[in-house]
């Protein structure tokens, strides 16, 4: 049967939602009470939502508006929340920058999003302002001292001086909201767009199934907010429900701790390596806060990392699992249900979780048997819109509707275990460190002849990232040059800890370098 076309039945329709509006409708509902507490200051709701109205109205003066992309570098402050949301009430496209990238990293996200304007924190500027240079991309700062010597334009002085907004801009559901960048198995950031839609709902129903987080509670907010596990899991979940964020710009265990103890936090959202930090400071302090749980995500947890913060805090520690292109969360150990340690528990509402044959590229092969270990596969309304101008990447991430994780696991009887990583990525303290992106650096080494890079088990880090490297004949290498060299030409995350100077790699029949024998030879032996 054949139907006319119709746009009531095939076109857009006219409903709107913006990310937006999890501040603006928050301003009224919870108008008077603390949004974030920062440096021995507060901001109200009421405050926050004027401030951003106003930096909206200063962004909007300079011709920002619906689908333009203002990439932001700005740490863990008030300015953070104002900027990003700013840019939401316009119509306009968030993104956000790795704050650890170099110059060179900064001006690729640059380019690739096709931003039309970079706002920078001062703090940042030494690598920010020579990558917007490059990339040919105005630029505008927030925490400039009026005295600090630097003829940049200042967005608190625009936005004193420019015309409030005075609502948020109508958009759609499925309209673009953030441009978050993540690297894929070539080492080159893709930009994982995601919609209005995703992360809205990854909040409500987070809040409904998952998490108990209620109006007076306090987060602690040291995840980095540029990050889709800090943006949604931290920000957007407690500014929906009206609670307070403690910022911290740069994690550091025994200020968290004592901020945590004097503002009173009820909840703890961290990766694993800020758990291990979190149980040192408490080796040395018996001060403690007053937290009623904890949220894990961003690596695996060790389960004896668990049980030690469960005794030494009281709250029992809820790990998730989720990827920047999932908004991030795909499953979380609920509040309402006891936890499964070494488990990342269920699927939140409306999320599916299939696993499927692993070896499969061009179709996903569901393997429904129970306990069956494979690659995890996701579909839902958590779901991204696909890699910025990489179609070919999206369609290899999503196959027959399934976004493929890359991640081995199993899912039995609802919940989610996490076995291993298909591909050789590492995760380090809850950043990701794509090898074939360092094996790139070291390639321009002029005494390098090979390189492989890959990930050593590490208890405090969860991963170190280690490389294996063959010096050109006649030539002598010297490690610590070698980790010197990628260092500056790399996020402090990405480069090697570790370098071992071989005469050669093991490599397999059909000349791959065999990486599993590089991890077997170098994982120490307890």
């Amino acid at each position: 049967m054949t139907h006319q076309p119709d746009p009531a039945i095939d076109g857009a329709g006219f409903t709107t939602l913006s990310v937006a509006s999890i501040l603006a409708e928050s301003a009224v509902r919870h108008a008077e009470r603390i949004a974030f507490h920062f440096a021995g200051t507060t901001v109200s709701y009421r405050e926050l939502w004027d401030q951003t109205r106003a930096y909206a109205g200063a962004l909007r003066a300079r011709g920002i508006g619906r689908g333009d992309r203002v990439a932001m570098l700005v740490p863990n402050v008030p300015d953070f929340a104002r900027v990003y949301y700013a840019v939401l009430s316009l119509g306009a496209i968030a993104v956000p920058v790795h704050l650890l990238f170099k110059a060179d990293e900064i001006a690729h996200v640059l380019r690739d999003s096709d931003a039309d304007l970079l706002v920078v924190a001062a703090p940042l500027l030494a690598e920010a302002m020579p990558a917007a240079a490059a990339a040919g991309v105005p630029a505008v700062t927030v925490l400039l001292p009026a005295d600090a010597g630097v003829d940049l334009p200042r967005l608190e002085i625009e936005a004193a001086a420019a015309q409030p907004i005075a609502r948020h801009e109508s958009v759609g559901p499925l309209d673009a909201a953030t441009i978050l960048y993540t690297s894929g198995t070539t080492g080159t950031p893709k930009g994982a767009v995601g919609s209005h839609l995703s992360i809205v709902e990854q909040v409500h129903t987070t809040l409904i199934d998952a998490f108990d987080l209620r109006a007076d509670d306090v987060v602690f907010g040291g995840l980095p907010l540029f990050h889709t596990f800090g943006q949604t899991a931290v920000m957007n979940i407690a500014l929906r429900v009206g609670a307070s964020v403690v910022l911290l710009p740069r994690f550091d265990p025994d200020q968290a701790l004592a901020l945590m103890v004097e503002l009173g936090a009820t909840v703890f959202t961290a990766v694993p390596t800020m758990y291990v930090g979190m149980l040192e400071a408490a080796r040395r302090s018996d001060a403690r806060p007053p937290l009623r749980y904890a949220v894990s995500g961003g690596a695996a947890l060790p389960v004896a990392v668990l049980e030690s913060f469960r005794a030494a805090f009281g709250a029992d520690v809820h790990e998730g699992y989720g990827l920047t292109e999932t908004a991030p969360t795909v499953s979380s150990n609920p509040l309402h249900e006891p936890i499964r340690p070494g488990t990342v528990g269920r699927a939140l509402w409306g999320v599916d979780v299939a696993i499927a044959d692993p070896e499969a590229e061009d179709a996903v092969a569901l393997q429904d048997e129970p306990g069956a270990l494979g690659e995890i596969v996701v579909r839902g309304h958590n779901l991204f819109k696909g890699y910025l101008g990489r179609a070919d990447a999206s369609a290899a991430a999503v196959v027959d509707g399934w976004f493929r994780t890359g991640d081995l696991g199993t899912y039995v009887d609802g919940v989610l275990t996490i076995v291993d990583r298909k591909k050789d990525m590492i995760v380090r303290s809850g950043y990701n460190v794509y090898p074939t992106e360092v094996e790139a650096v070291l390639a321009r080494h002029p005494g390098i002849a090979v390189a492989a890079v890959f990930g050593v088990a590490d208890e405090v880090r969860g991963q170190e990232v280690h490389a294996a490297v063959v010096a050109h004949e006649g030539t002598t290498l010297d490690a610590d040059e070698v980790i010197a060299f990628v260092r500056d030409r790399l996020a402090a995350y990405k480069y090697p800890r570790v370098v071992h100077i071989l005469p050669e790699l093991p490599l397999g029949s059909s000349g791959k370098v065999l990486k599993r024998d590089l991890v077997a030879q170098f994982t120490p032996v307890h």
